[in-house]
């Protein structure tokens, strides 16, 4: 998985600095401009035990999460 930055131009998303084969699936996202997100503390506790946990390399590869999530497709 890439994080690639864009902007949207006439109605089409353009990635800047790369180039992806034709027919690519992606996803995006697109920041609200209402400010910044607030979480209840419960979620705001769990997403910093996530991003603790990401930094100590204790999850699994992108490679492993992606073959785990081939069965639900």
């Amino acid at each position: 998985m890439k994080l690639l930055p864009g902007t949207v131009k006439e109605g089409k998303v353009v990635i800047s600095g790369a180039s992806l084969p034709e027919g690519t699936m992606v996803a995006i996202y697109a920041p609200e401009s209402g400010g910044p997100v607030r979480l209840p503390a419960n979620l705001q506790e769990e997403l910093e035990d996530a991003i603790a946990e990401a930094d100590r390399e204790e999850g699994i590869s992108a490679e492993e999460l992606f073959a785990q999530l081939e069965k639900y497709r």
